[in-house]
């Protein structure tokens, strides 16, 4: 009798996907990443997240898959509500597009990547929070698919300059008839800390000013508030944005996408910046570029200056008696007639009771031997003096500086973590005097600040005492850039019970927590700014334009979006090839802000010519373009974009899933 053995269930067969983009990470980055992906550029993603409780609130049994689930479908609602956009309409860059393909997975390792499809994907986000597990999966991602486009999180800058070089050879010999403008954009290092500081810094810094600096090209926007007679803001350059209409009512608009009308407008027309009276403006005030030649800005050293060795009454001591000495060196040479040098050398050694008695000599030789002695008598107790100093100085050179008497004018910097020692930087880079609070003695910027001599105060925000101080009352900002939304938000409720007007900057990444906290504190302190950021909204547009193959020279935040500045050939864009300057303008999309004289053959990224161009040559920027100059194929122009507008400029054809 013959038996037959049952088959094993046939596993669903996974269809083959093509050309579409993988997003790893273990963070807020990776989820607004692939929401910047799918619903603002329309690509077909593929989320890999660890599996696990979510690692900011571990109480809570939601898993990172169905956070990240419940973030698309908000996005999706919001996106598609708000904007207008009909399924399958012409303007939908997300019509026949499915939703977010979700893995997980505790490593990216081999299986993983393939059961996301990285061997035929179009690119790749690597942005884990450890720069380690990125640069394992890098190197492991060039080996399945050489001509993928890596976008790679890293904090550590040099590290990355080199391992970006490295993975571009090894697609340059893994695959030799690569094309050399896929190879440029190949491997991309970037970090959300060096992204969102500059924005940071500005916000508590200036408050209204928003600067960008791109390899020497610096932009300089402003908020301007309106006249009190009800007439617009002056324009400056270009009118950038309008503020939302809603600013002091508590009901009214927190300036994000989902603002409506009532919200911030980027980019408007001349006729929208007409009927907008009573609102407030961002305008491009100046533009200039900064000399590469010029000195790098001095943040401190290795030495210490003089008046950290000594203190300042042992500095003034030490003056007196060089004054006395340098003056019985005079009255020697006056009375006695000797040559000053002769004189001045008596006089010395009078001073080290070397010289022998002024028997037999004038008096008033004798007198100045006398009072020689006494000023070396002086001086013994102040060499004594001098190096005690100097050995304190040196025993607690590595300890750190607490905040001096008197400090005022101050901002103050709660966290020291990744985004909180890259702000650190570019706010001594301003020159602008910072006390530091951090509660862990071992975190990663403390050596930053003891290496920039900059006060410390050590210990947990929350407790009673800890920004007193570090001398909140006096303070001009208050920056909370902890990696805990409750922590920030009673730090900013704290410091606005002891200085209400204190500008204040808070670092949020729930959208709905931060916006009832901006619409509450704007409303309680109507005088006091406000402003709400998440960095990884800040950061995650310079990812997506990456892994587009393109690079932004800039972002900065208007309320609660933002609006990006990047670099565009006219080539193979149909928005801007053949049309003016005028007709190119896209009102709430992108502007033409400048034309790019370079030579082609010159051309970077970055805006800075690869080899210095002679003196008879056109270079730079034109900012005065007028608006009837016809652009052409071979130029290249630097745009103002919204997030949208600039993914309808840099969208490529979508491909299709290849099903066996």
């Amino acid at each position: 009798m013959l038996g037959f053995v049952s088959p094993l269930p046939q596993q669903p067969q996974r269809p083959v996907l093509s050309g579409h983009m993988v997003v790893c990470g273990d963070d807020a980055l990776a989820q607004r990443l692939a929401v910047e992906l799918r619903y603002v550029y329309g690509e077909r993603v593929t989320l890999l997240l660890p599996p696990g409780r979510d690692p900011r609130r571990p109480e809570l049994p939601t898993t990172q898959r169905g956070r990240a689930a419940t973030l698309f479908g908000r996005m999706s609602a919001a996106m598609n509500r708000n904007l207008g956009y009909g399924t399958g309409s012409d303007t939908d860059t997300n019509a026949g597009v499915e939703a977010v393909r979700i893995l997980e997975a505790a490593e990216p390792s081999d299986e993983a990547f393939e059961e996301a499809g990285v061997e035929s994907a179009a690119a790749l986000a690597l942005v884990y929070d450890d720069d380690e597990r990125n640069i394992r999966a890098a190197l492991t991602a060039r080996r399945l698919n050489p001509r993928v486009r890596l976008v790679i999180r890293l904090y550590n800058r040099k590290l990355g300059q080199h391992l970006e070089t490295l993975l571009d050879q090894a697609a340059a010999v893994a695959v030799p008839d690569l094309d050399p403008t896929a190879l440029d954009t190949s491997t991309t290092v970037l970090s959300d800390a060096d992204t969102a500081a500059p924005a940071l810094a500005a916000t508590a810094v200036i408050g209204s000013s928003k600067v960008i600096q791109a390899e020497g090209l610096m932009l300089r926007a402003v908020e301007r508030t309106p006249p009190e007679d009800g007439r617009t803001a002056a324009p400056g350059l270009c009118t950038l944005a309008l503020l939302s209409s809603t600013t002091h009512d508590p009901a009214g608009t927190e300036g994000s996408d989902s603002s409506g009308a009532e919200g911030p407008q980027l980019l408007p027309d001349e006729g929208q910046v007409a009927a907008a009276t009573g609102r407030g403006t961002v305008v491009l005030e100046t533009v200039s570029r900064a000399d590469p030649a010029g000195p790098p800005p001095r943040m401190g050293g290795r030495s210490a200056p003089l008046s950290q060795f000594f203190s300042r009454r042992l500095r003034w001591s030490a003056l007196g008696v060089g004054l006395a000495v340098v003056g019985l060196a005079v009255a020697s040479w006056r009375t006695t007639g000797d040559d000053p040098l002769h004189a001045a050398y008596l006089t010395l050694l009078d001073l080290f009771a070397m010289g022998d008695p002024a028997i037999g000599d004038p008096t008033a030789r004798q007198v100045i031997q006398l009072l020689s002695g006494v000023a070396g008598l002086m001086l013994l107790p102040l060499l004594v003096a001098g190096v005690l100093e100097a050995f304190g100085s040196l025993r607690t050179a590595s300890s750190l500086r607490r905040p001096p008497r008197g400090l005022s004018g101050h901002v103050v910097l709660l966290g020291l973590g990744k985004i909180g020692t890259r702000v650190l930087v570019r706010l001594r880079e301003l020159d602008i005097p910072v006390v530091c609070v951090e509660d862990d003695p071992d975190a990663r910027g403390i050596p930053v600040a003891r290496r920039l001599h900059v006060p410390v105060v050590v210990g947990d925000v929350t407790q009673e005492g800890v920004l007193e101080a570090a001398k909140i009352q006096r303070a001009r900002a208050l920056l909370a850039l902890t990696s805990i939304d409750t922590t920030n938000l009673e730090a900013a409720l704290y410091a606005r019970s002891v200085k209400p007007d204190l500008r204040v900057a808070l670092r949020l990444f729930d959208d709905e927590f931060a916006t009832a906290v901006y619409r509450t504190l704007r409303t309680a302190h109507p005088q006091a700014l406000t402003r709400s950021r998440s960095v990884s909204h800040l950061a995650a547009p310079s990812f997506a334009v990456a892994m587009m193959g393109r690079q932004i020279l800039g972002a900065i935040p208007v309320e609660r979006k933002v609006m990006l500045f990047a670099a565009i050939e006219v080539a193979g864009h149909p928005q801007l090839e053949g049309r003016t300057v005028e007709q190119a303008f896209r009102a709430g999309s992108w502007r033409v802000l400048a034309l790019d004289a370079t030579p082609p053959e010159d051309r970077r990224p970055d805006l800075t010519p690869a080899t210095p161009a002679a003196p008879d040559s056109p270079s730079g920027l034109v900012w005065d373009l007028h608006p009837g100059y016809v652009l052409r194929p071979q130029d290249r122009v630097v745009i103002a974009a919204t997030r949208r507008g600039l993914a309808e400029l840099l969208r490529r054809r979508r491909a299709v899933a290849v099903r066996p």
